[in-house]
């Protein structure tokens, strides 16, 4: 079995992606992905989608969130 994490914890290294297919028995077989993606800084983004693209669109959102949230913060320090 393919898997992203051990014991219930990602492996996934920082500034890299790892994902995963399952199929979800509760939504008549559809094939889902689980993604991981670990910034540089070590914060953990994971989510679940039926794409990989769509995967990927939230990190980027997620990355794009949190991207404003540290210029905000620098701004705020100065």
């Amino acid at each position: 079995m393919n898997t992203i994490n051990e014991n219930g914890i990602s492996v996934c290294p920082a500034g890299e992606e790892k994902y995963t297919t399952f199929i979800a028995g509760a939504f008549r077989g559809t094939i889902y992905y689980q993604y991981d993606y670990r910034h540089t800084d070590n914060e953990l983004f994971s989510t679940v989608a039926p794409t990989l693209e769509k995967c990927r669109e939230k990190r980027d959102n997620w990355l794009k969130t949190k991207q404003k949230k540290n210029n905000n913060l620098k701004n705020i320090s100065l």
